[in-house]
């Protein structure tokens, strides 16, 4: 099996590029975008986002959006996604760190296809990743996703994905906890679930991993949503749906599965490849495993007030006052203590 399934999904990406952005021995930087609109891909094609931290992203604009050497074009407001794909084709988002953002981490829509989100590590955040602009909107009806050996972490809600319409295939990804769901779906999408650990949370009323949104059963028994090879953890259970029949699942296959008993081994180096964690000016390695263990604890390393911008942490601050304050008190008394001697 080809570990990364762009090379099926995006034929126009060079093998040599490739090889030359897995190889972890080259020396990388620590790059972070954070505190603004973050990422915008809008009418674009051939992209490849990777080995960047994306995190604490606001709405903003209005602005302009470059979408050749040549040409730029308007674009409103942002919603404050991490990366915010529009009417774009032929993408790859490998080995990136995403968490804290005020809408989602991921989001494509308006007729995106042909892209592959791989071996990022996901923390931290409501609704996580979205596929699809809206039930409606029949461009989206040809999508293609792929979403393969990721890692989605700690304190994670919902949308891990929510799709619309479109063809997703979720392989080989560690799903270590959720408080809603982790896939979801309206609109008839596809939905093809292979060799993933899907670990439920504590809540009873939180173990199914699918959730059809806003939608009755009558309609949504149709829909192609299958699981195989997957592994359900703490009373986790997927519900399938639909006719079952491979071919029905051509458009939703990118890649080869592997076992999901190796998914230790597929998603241990899922992030930012050294330092997966988000905290600004506090490099780790954290959880490198893939299976169990602890992952790291991202609380934001700074609040938010009301109109999203960053503020301090007050609390830190407060803490650090305080341990000023009693070190030179103890000072203090030492050095009364030596004159009195």
């Amino acid at each position: 099996m080809d570990r990364f399934p762009h090379q099926h999904a995006h034929p126009a990406l060079p093998r040599t590029d490739i090889q030359q952005l897995q190889n972890p021995r080259r020396p990388r930087a620590n790059v972070h975008i954070t505190g603004g609109g973050c990422i915008t891909l809008q009418y674009i094609t051939n992209v490849i986002i990777h080995n960047i931290h994306i995190h604490h992203c606001y709405p903003s604009g209005n602005t302009n959006v470059r979408s050749s050497p040549t040409h730029y074009g308007y674009r409103t407001k942002s919603d404050g996604d991490g990366i915010s794909i529009f009417g774009s084709r032929d993408l790859w988002i490998d080995h990136c760190s995403l968490s804290h953002c005020k809408d989602g981490l991921i989001d494509a829509v308006m007729g995106s296809t042909g892209i592959t989100i791989s071996n990022n590590f996901f923390s931290h955040h409501d609704e996580v990743m979205l596929l699809g602009h809206s039930d409606a909107y029949l461009p989206d009806s040809g999508m293609q996703v792929t979403i393969a050996f990721n890692h989605f972490g700690e304190k994670l809600v919902q949308r891990m994905p929510r799709c619309r319409r479109g063809y997703i295939h979720v392989v080989n990804n560690v799903y270590s906890r959720w408080e809603m769901y982790a896939i979801g779906g309206s609109g008839n999408p596809t939905i093809n679930s292979q060799g993933n650990r899907y670990t439920a949370p504590a809540n009873r009323n939180a173990k199914e991993v699918t959730k059809r949104v806003e939608t009755a059963q009558e309609h949504w028994r149709g829909w192609n949503w299958r699981s195989e090879g997957d592994i359900l953890v703490n009373g986790a259970f997927f519900v399938a749906s639909g006719e079952g029949l491979e071919l029905k699942y051509e458009k939703a296959y990118s890649v080869e599965p592997k076992s999901a008993a190796l998914i230790g081994q597929l998603t241990m180096n899922s992030g930012v490849l050294g330092s997966r964690s988000n905290k600004l000016g506090k490099w780790t390695d954290g959880d490198t495993d893939g299976v169990g263990g602890t992952d790291v604890d991202e609380e934001n390393d700074y609040g938010e007030d009301s109109d999203g911008s960053p503020q301090p942490n007050y609390k830190t601050l407060i803490s650090s006052c305080l341990v000023a304050l009693l070190s030179f008190m103890f000072l203090s008394s030492l050095c009364d203590f030596i004159v009195l001697l």
